[in-house]
Formats: C-alpha cells, structure tokens, sequence
C-alpha cells in the first residue's frame, strides 16, 4: 500500500497512478477529505488532553489552598474535556479505519521506465529468444487438448465429471511429464542459489490483504468455508491463488536484519484460481484452468538493489525454457496491463504452435504467459509489515519485495506437447528431462481404459 504521507504529499501522482492503471471506483479526494479530517481531530486531541492536564493538576493544589469552589469548577471542567476527547477519539478511530480501508484500494505507482498503455496491445516486446533454431515441426501442429487426448494424456471430460468445467487429469506420461517438469525447474532454481519452501494451501484474509490479492480481487479466489460474497474476517482463510501469498507472508510483522538479505525462496504449490469471466478459445484445454502447478520465486531485498534484482530474476526465470530450448518472449507490460500492486512487470511468454491467435507470432501459433516478473518496490511490504534494519543501530525500513513464476507448469507442459511434437503424433521429451523421466525419450500414449474408449458408449 502507499504510506499516507505518499498520498498527502503526492495526490497528483497518485491520481496519475490509478488513471494510467485503469483503476475505478476509487475517489481520491474523499480520501484526501478524511485524512485531511482525521488530522484535524488528532491535532484537537492533543489539545484537548494537554488541557485537561493542565485542569487535573491544579484540583489538588486548589483543594489544599482551601479554594473548593474553584477546585470544583476545574472537576467539572475536567470532565466536560474528558468527555469531549472521547468523542473527538471515537471519530478519530472511526476516520482512521475508514482511510486504512481506502488505502488498500490505491494502486502502486508504476516506475518511470514502464510504458503508458491501455492494454495488453501497448506491451512492448523486449527481446525473443530461440526463434533462429527451430526444430522442424510437422506440416500441421495438432493442438495440445486433441493430441492430449489421442494419447490419453489429457482428460477434461473426467476432470469435469469429478471437480466441474476448468478442471482435469492429467494422467500416464502425462503426468510423468509434468513431475519430472517441476523437479527440473526446482533445480534450476536451487543452483540460482534459491531456498526451497513448501508453503501451507489455505491461506488467511491478512495474508492475501499483505500482497494485494484481497480487497480487489476476492471474486478470482476460492474461499474456503464461507459464501463468496460475504464479508470476511482477517483470519478466514483461502485457498492459495499463487504461493507468492505465503512466502511473502511468512516474515509478515517482522523485522530482518541486513546480513540476511537478500533473500530468495522458491515454493512449489497447487493454484487455485476462479478466473471468473474468462471464456473463449483460447481457455479451452490446460491453458486457462482452476487448479495448476506452479515454481514461485519470492525474493526480498534492500530498496537499492530491487530494479538490479528485478534483471536478475527475469533471466532467472527464463533459464528453464533456454535449457528446455523452447522459444519464448519477454515484454515489458504497460500500465494499464500490469496489474494493480506492480511497479514494474515483465511477462515471459512461451511459443505454442498448435493454435494461430490473432495476437500470435507471424510463424503462426500463440503466445502462453509462463510467468510474470515483478517488482512491487515497498507496496507489499508496507501491507505486510515486512520491514529489515539497514545496521543494528538504525530504525527499521520497510524492505523491497519481488516474485515472478519459474514457471507455471500447464503452459508449460503445452508447449513441450506442440513444438516437440512429432510427425507420427508422439512427442519427444526434451533432453533435460529425460533424467527424470527414467531415460524416456518419446512420449507415445497409453491404451485408453473403459467402454467409451471402444465406441461402446459409457455403462448404464
């Protein structure tokens, strides 16, 4: 969140923020009314208490000089104070809530190097990797739902029987694929010299509040335990929509010292995400789904290393598809595509031939997000608490956070299914898994179990 002192002295800059990221249904003036009222109010507090000091310790003294008419008066003054402070506290406490509530709803501010824009046809494509090489690829690139299953690697029909529309099995090699992908990323990482954590599912209303996930966007998480729409208490919990939530949390209200930073942790979780809304081509299949696997880097470091460290953990990331030699692209997202906590985001975007999107490269195919790197500068870190002291005889300074995926597993897994696939239907598995998957070199399906896998129809 921004720090009130931000808001007050920067309104202009604020107000450029939330027009230049799309924000509606935030009215800064009010917000600026009610700090502008709190501090008033506060300001008569002190003036109202310094008083009745001031009256309190003259009654003794009165009383001693025999003045009990005066020393009344100064009782009944003290107490016309008391009352009228616990009235001016009583509104103080109730415009403090009402502004720590509008606080959250403020945008970061985007760093002066990212491009203004509407959307995402403002991004600027910053630099393609692994298009000079292409492996040859047949005359026609089956998508990745038909070929999944042809080879019965993919189920959504069965996915959606047990759990409902956006969910599936992954099943057979498939899903030797997609174990031996996570183990793989998880060793990138950890050469990078990354700390792994494996986070707890469900998390509370103060951690998704903490990086930015609540009050905005309650309606894309799957809350646990309570209708959607009701109102929710700090400790309600969630199902995680990107273990960025309880990494980030889990130094929440503490202080690091500076020895320790930075610090950079991975977390493989499940996702859980409503995507509520989103239809269309281009959510059919293991693009666009409720549940999926996801590496997460979280790191946290000193403000004056956060844009140095944002470089890094981009070229991070992207060392899982130069190894697995898939072509990918980077951009830079504009403002008004960059979400709402960011100050500066990069999207890495796989190449998936198998569909041709309108927003696709000229060789045809789609482009599939695989992670978003941010820097969010101490946007998080304020909500959360996150603070570290710069030397043991300083105060406390809030720290800079960042994350970004390595990577999110489905899209992923699509684009091994699409660009290496073969001209017989089978899909070759990428070298670098191999290990992981027994020495495996071809993925070439599995028989097909039940009835309706001979044309006999489902059983009574």
């Amino acid at each position: 969140m921004l720090s009130r002192q931000f808001v007050r002295e920067h309104p202009e800059t604020v107000r450029d923020a939330i027009e230049r990221k799309g924000v509606t249904g935030v009215d800064l003036d009010e917000i600026l009314e009610i700090d502008e009222e709190w501090r008033e109010l506060k300001a008569k507090g002190d003036g109202l208490r310094q008083e009745r000091n001031e009256v309190s310790s003259k009654i003794g003294q009165l009383k001693q000089e025999g003045k009990d008419e005066e020393a009344q008066e100064a009782i009944d003054r003290s107490q016309e104070l008391k009352d009228e402070l616990q009235g001016v506290e009583e509104r103080a406490d109730e415009l403090e809530s009402q502004l720590e509530d509008a606080l959250l709803e403020l945008p970061n501010i985007p760093h002066e190097s990212v491009p203004t824009g509407e959307d995402e046809a403002d991004n600027v494509e910053r630099y393609r990797e692994g298009f000079d090489d292409l492996r040859d690829l047949p005359d026609e690139v089956i998508p990745h739902y038909d070929l999944g299953e042809d080879l019965d690697l993919l189920d959504f029909e069965r996915g959606a029987k047990v759990s409902g529309g956006g969910y599936q099995f992954v099943k057979g090699d498939g899903a030797r694929l997609e174990h031996a992908l996570i183990q793989f990323m998880l060793d990138v990482h950890r050469e990078q010299e990354y700390v792994d954590v494996l986070p707890p599912i469900p998390v509370n209303s103060d951690s998704m509040e903490g990086t930015g996930q609540l009050p905005k966007f309650a309606e894309d998480a799957y809350r646990v335990g309570a209708r959607q729409d009701d109102d929710y208490d700090s400790d309600d919990l969630w199902l995680l929509p990107t273990a960025e939530v309880p990494v980030t949390n889990m130094y929440r209200g503490e202080i690091l010292l500076d020895d320790d930073l930075p610090v950079k942790h991975q977390a493989f979780s499940p996702n859980f995400r409503r995507e509520a809304g989103e239809h269309g081509t281009e959510t059919r299949g293991y693009v666009r789904v409720h549940q999926f696997h996801k590496v997460e880097l979280v790191n946290f470091v000193r403000p004056e290393n956060s844009y140095d460290r944002l470089e890094g953990l981009l070229d991070e990331a992207a060392e899982v598809l130069d190894r697995l030699e898939l072509p990918y692209r980077v951009l830079d997202m504009c403002t008004g595509d960059m979400g709402f906590t960011q100050a500066k985001k990069y999207d890495i975007e796989v190449w998936a031939p198998g569909d041709d999107m309108e927003d696709g490269p000229d060789r045809g195919g789609r482009w599939l997000e695989v992670s978003s790197v941010s820097n969010f500068e101490d946007f998080q870190a304020r909500r959360a608490g996150l603070r570290y002291r710069p030397e043991r005889h300083e105060s406390a300074d809030y720290l800079h956070t960042l994350n970004g995926s390595g990577l999110a597993v489905p899209r992923v897994l699509v684009a091994i299914m699409e660009y290496y696939q073969n001209d017989d239907g089978t899909i070759t598995v990428p070298e670098p898994l191999r290990p992981y998957m027994g020495g495996q070199e071809v993925i070439d399906g599995s028989e097909k179990i039940g009835e309706s896998a001979v044309g006999a129809g489902e059983r009574d």
